[in-house]
């Protein structure tokens, strides 16, 4: 950095000349004295160092120019995730700020429009989910906003949301698993694989003949169906790691049997011999009906892997175990999802302990 002196119709004036950290050369102008000049010269200096530095212009760009190529660049996502947050973005977080410099976004005001977001024909207030994806999308844009120097702070960050109400689980019994299942038809097998796996609806459907392996009885878990606008897409696993999962003994047989002959073809198949819908939320389908008449409606697919680790905690199965059958990123994932049936053992290690006391002679 240097300071120099020039004359202008008004008099003199001070500018400095410096680089930034992308190694661009720039000066700042119009200081009226040395002191002044070598104040700026000094704060610069500083905040390069220390990585404090913002550019002086880049404040300028609207919310639109950086959100239109934020979005662009999430296109590694899975297909089931893009869609909440483009969502997010051009339903909500483009039509407020879009025109709006980022330098003239202020927490306050985040705050007042997270509070007051609303459905798109504005008949009553956004959900809590709804709320905190839009959230998530304008913090993640003025992230990358203050990695780029362009802003000094992310003015989202510690915002209020709104708590989502965790839906409570639900678990089926054995029993009620095994009778539910009768109810389904010809989607019977599918239910109990669904049951005492985990397996998610888009990797049970994925499956394959060449994925069963009848000797080791395991199952291969290496593709995720979804429907995405109507769409089927097939990916990698929802933690891109493919895993393996035990089939019962008792289903073997008829897992077996299904697979014989399948290869490359799909083993659950719709009546058209292409990827099976996952059943709405609508009352008047196959899997509602069959849990009406079971006495466990309603139910969800995704209840029966709930279900699953219900089955297999009671097993005496350790959370690892769980972790890996589930497909879990960790195990503390599978701990923090699956709290309420972890709460048993609570109780044994109170038992045991006491045995050893008492074994020990202190009670």
């Amino acid at each position: 950095m240097s300071v120099q002196k020039y004359t202008t119709a008004k008099g003199t004036r001070w500018r400095v000349l410096f680089t930034t950290p992308d190694g661009t050369r720039t000066q700042k102008r119009g200081f009226l004295t040395k002191t002044a000049a070598k104040a700026w010269e000094t704060k610069q200096a500083s905040d390069i160092l220390t990585g404090q530095w913002v550019s002086n212009s880049g404040g300028n760009s609207s919310l639109a120019e950086l959100g239109d190529e934020w979005i662009k660049r999430k296109n590694y996502l899975k297909p089931s995730s893009m869609p909440p947050l483009t969502n997010a973005y051009w339903n909500h977080v483009r039509p407020k700020w879009g025109n709006t410099r980022i330098k003239d976004i202020r927490h306050s005001d985040i705050a007042a429009w997270v509070d007051g977001l609303t459905t798109l024909n504005g008949d009553r207030p956004l959900s809590a989910t709804g709320k905190r994806y839009a959230h998530q999308v304008l913090s993640s844009i003025l992230r990358d906003a203050v990695k780029d120097g362009l802003i000094p702070s992310n003015p989202a960050e510690g915002v209020t949301l709104p708590r989502k109400n965790k839906k409570q689980n639900t678990y089926l019994t054995a029993a009620q698993l095994h009778h539910f299942a009768s109810q389904c038809g010809d989607h019977e097998l599918l239910v109990l694989l669904l049951g005492y796996t985990g397996m998610r609806w888009g990797e049970a459907i994925a499956l394959t003949g060449d994925d069963v392996n009848t000797v080791t009885r395991r199952i291969s878990i290496t593709k995720n169906a979804v429907w995405v606008n109507g769409h089927i897409k097939v990916g990698t696993p929802k933690t891109h790691e493919n895993r393996t999962v035990p089939i019962p003994r008792f289903l073997a047989r008829r897992v077996a049997e299904a697979a014989v002959g399948k290869g490359d073809c799909l083993l659950f198949p719709d009546s058209h011999g292409g990827y099976l819908p996952r059943p709405s939320s609508s009352s008047s389908n196959w899997f509602a009906n069959a849990a009406k008449r079971a006495g466990v409606y309603p139910l969800t697919p995704h209840d029966l892997r709930h279900t699953a680790a219900s089955l297999a905690v009671h097993t005496g199965a350790n959370v690892k175990v769980i972790q890996r059958m589930l497909g879990h990123s960790s195990a503390v994932e599978t701990l923090n999802r699956y709290a309420d049936l972890f709460d048993s053992d609570l109780d044994e290690v109170a038992e045991k302990l006491d045995a050893l006391a008492r074994e020990s002679g202190f009670a």
